[in-house]
């Protein structure tokens, strides 16, 4: 066992194929698309790193480091090539009780311990469980994440100066006039070229037209500075002071019992989110696999950017869907996205600090737009109620709460939905055996489970049976350990009776199953494909040999 955990975690962890054209052959025109699309979402990353550090309660550059270094490690590492990583507005919601209540010091310490975690579900392979979210919650997702990065870019409509007012006048009808023109360059473009990926273009140029013109709309400098260096390796434990000039966490059981809460809750909101995230790209892209390699790829990140006072993060879809709709297919564009944000925030800012707020809201406008699946609106009326009820609640939750919680939510009722329909599929079709004469054979359909006992129960109408009764599971099969009681008590009732009852047909699974519980089980001559549970019970009277 610990020889296969082992081989796992080494193949999780070998380094990935860093082709640069990774199946999609090499040409110029593929390494120029992968360029301008890295520096594409690199532009869009500023606004949001620095708008979720705001959100989380920390410095600008807090959020702006951890951009740079998990989008670094998961484009090197990562499960899925194209897909970006960086500060995400879904974990800052968490972090900012954990920074108000205890500080920032235990923000670092609690990103380290959340990496350590997310580590251990790759190693695990826990990653595959992603696949039991149901596709109605997966519409859910994306469409309430949709709508959370709409919410999130309301706030760039208000002012610079004081955000509990939002811009009025002219600044407004500037604001609006960009946004829609950037919205349309980014829309028509692709009819005509696809030379310069369209959300680089847009931003481009509304930004020459509002410096060039001197129009008043407020800018990526405006929300705070970005300028400054590149922090140096720090310990998030320990005694003295850290960076930001705060005091260490310090390196004792009351620091876990703070953090290890905000840590579990962080890595799974990050794990979920970057899953889904994988596999919306892997739809796009047409590319499946790597889930638990991104696991290990984002717990890595995000412990080095603990270590280097960032305030961790996960995968992004906004940035993620400009990034595949620009073009980006390779682990160049992660990549360069990366280096574009590092040279932003050291050498560039006084440039990246005049792009106006408008041109970048305008591009995750029209994110959003790609983003919410606009297909789930008109099957909702075509699909069961159950599955159109979970995309809404999923959509609901994830704008209400979180993410996690929301996938929780929609993987609980989707599989509370999956087992009363299976509990009400229980039936019986009654007839005479043909190899035993005068004996009854009821021949069950459907799954016995814990759901549908109380249905199996009452298919039974011992009183009116004859002496010999067989129950044929053909077509069913004894899910757990409620069906053996259910068996049992039926078994009892006809014992009561004075009848004899046999059972035929059980799959080798369950024979395995009655094994583990105590029972003997012993192959039947005339069955020899499955098998017949047999001698079930001496005290229960069901009889062997059938």
């Amino acid at each position: 066992m610990k020889r296969a955990a082992l081989a796992n975690f080494a193949k999780n962890i070998s380094p990935p194929n860093l082709s640069i054209m990774q199946d999609e052959g090499w040409s110029v025109h593929r390494v120029r698309t992968e360029l301008l699309s890295g520096l594409t979402v690199a532009l869009a990353l500023v606004p949001e790193a620095v708008a979720f550090a705001f959100v989380a309660g920390v410095h600008p550059l807090v959020g702006l480091y951890a951009a740079f270094l998990i989008g670094l490690i998961t484009a090197i590492f990562g499960g899925r090539p194209g897909m970006i990583s960086g500060a995400t507005g879904a974990l800052a919601v968490v972090m900012v009780a954990l920074v108000a209540e205890h500080g920032v010091e235990y923000l670092f310490a609690t990103v380290v311990l959340m990496g350590i975690l997310q580590v251990i579900a790759g190693v695990m392979q826990w990653g595959k469980f992603i696949r039991l979210v149901p596709h109605p919650v997966m519409l859910g997702f994306v469409n309430g994440l949709a709508i959370v990065i709409f919410l999130a870019q309301l706030t760039q409509f208000k002012d610079p100066d004081d955000t509990t007012q939002w811009l009025q006048g002219a600044q407004l009808i500037s604001m609006l006039g960009l946004v829609g023109l950037t919205m349309l360059i980014i829309w028509g473009l692709p009819k005509i070229t696809n030379f310069i990926p369209a959300p680089l273009a847009g931003i481009g140029v509304v930004a020459l037209l509002v410096i060039g013109l001197g129009i008043d709309v407020p800018t990526v400098g405006d929300m705070a500075s970005i300028k400054g260096d590149f922090p140096s390796f720090h310990l998030p434990f320990g005694e003295g002071v850290g960076l930001y000039g705060t005091p260490l966490a310090p390196f004792n059981l009351e620091t876990l019992q703070i953090i290890l809460p905000y840590a579990v809750i962080l890595a799974a909101i990050g794990l979920i989110e970057s899953l889904l995230t994988l596999n919306l790209v892997g739809e796009i892209t047409g590319k499946r696999g790597g889930a638990s390699q991104e696991c290990i790829a984002q717990g890595g990140a995000n412990i080095v950017t603990g270590f280097f006072g960032g305030m961790g993060g996960c995968a992004m879809i906004g940035q993620s869907m400009i990034n595949v709709k620009s073009g980006g297919r390779t682990r160049i564009a992660g990549i360069v996205a990366a280096l574009f944000l590092l040279l932003f925030i050291v050498a560039a800012s006084p440039l990246i600090e005049q792009i106006p707020l408008a041109a970048l809201v305008g591009v995750m406008f029209m994110v959003v737009i790609g983003t919410f699946a606009w297909n789930s609106i008109k099957i909702m009326t075509k699909v069961p109620f159950t599955d159109a009820f979970v995309i809404v609640l999923v959509t609901v939750v994830t704008v209400a709460t979180d993410l996690a919680i929301a996938v929780v939510v929609g993987v609980i009722v989707s599989a509370l939905a999956y087992a009363w329909n299976n509990a009400r599929r229980i039936h019986a079709i009654e007839r005479e055996s043909v190899t035993d004469k005068g004996a009854k054979v009821y021949e069950i359909q459907g799954p016995l489970f814990f759901g549908s006992t109380d249905g199996f129960v009452e298919l039974f109408k011992i009183d009116q049976d004859p002496k010999t009764v067989i129950v044929d599971f053909k077509y069913s099969r004894v899910v757990d350990q409620s069906a053996l009681q259910a068996i049992e008590a039926v078994a009892g009732k006809y014992e009561d009776s004075g009848k004899e009852l046999i059972l035929r047909h059980l799959s080798r699974d369950c024979h395995q199953l009655l094994t583990k519980a105590g029972h003997l089980m012993v192959d039947s001559d005339d069955d020899p494909e499955y098998g017949v549970a047999v001698d079930y019970s001496v005290r229960t009277g069901i009889l062997g040999g059938h």
